[in-house]
């Protein structure tokens, strides 16, 4: 069998948008090769109205409550007597124990399987996270499901579960 080119009465002068368009990969004869730096993908977007104030206040916060005092202590490299350890209430000891939190710039981070969050300790703080995660006009009062997600990917706290529930319950305009 022989394969051999008619040309065809329609489509003659066929344009670059009417073409399929070949990867740039190396077995493409046209490859170019590129310098620029890989991109990486976008995970996810959040957007808040909270400023480095906020966070200000967070690494301020961590002075007044004894837990975080001792933790931000326990977590400092250059901080060697673990026997502290043992002045920490038990959620605080147990999640120690696990390796789950992390100082980073002078915040507490907590991380589970799939995470690492800011830890939280002042009500007021509290109360700035549950507003952004589910009043804010950026959240638009989603349903409680939803916000717990929200919250669980962006703070941590003892007891945020049930308080983010309470909250949601609580809501006026849902």
């Amino acid at each position: 069998m022989t394969i051999v080119h008619e040309a065809g009465n329609i489509h003659k002068n066929a344009d670059g948008l009417s073409r399929w368009a070949l990867a740039n990969t190396p077995d493409n004869p046209a490859y170019v090769p590129s310098e620029a730096e890989p991109q990486i993908p976008i995970e996810g977007i959040n957007i808040t109205d909270i400023g480095t104030e906020f966070f200000e206040e967070v690494r301020e916060s961590y002075k007044q409550d004894k837990n975080w005092h001792i933790l931000t202590s326990l977590l400092d490299e250059d901080f060697k007597d673990t026997s502290l350890v043992k002045e920490l209430d038990e959620v605080w000891r147990n999640s120690y124990s696990e390796g789950r939190f992390h100082l980073f710039d002078g915040i507490i981070y907590h991380r589970t399987k799939h995470s690492c969050v800011m830890t939280l300790c002042r009500r007021l703080l509290i109360n700035t996270i549950l507003h952004e995660c589910h009043d804010s006009i950026y959240s638009g009062h989603l349903s409680e499901d939803r916000t717990l997600e929200k919250v669980k990917n962006c703070a941590w706290w003892p007891s945020w579960r049930k308080e983010t529930i309470e909250y949601c319950h609580t809501c006026d305009r849902c």
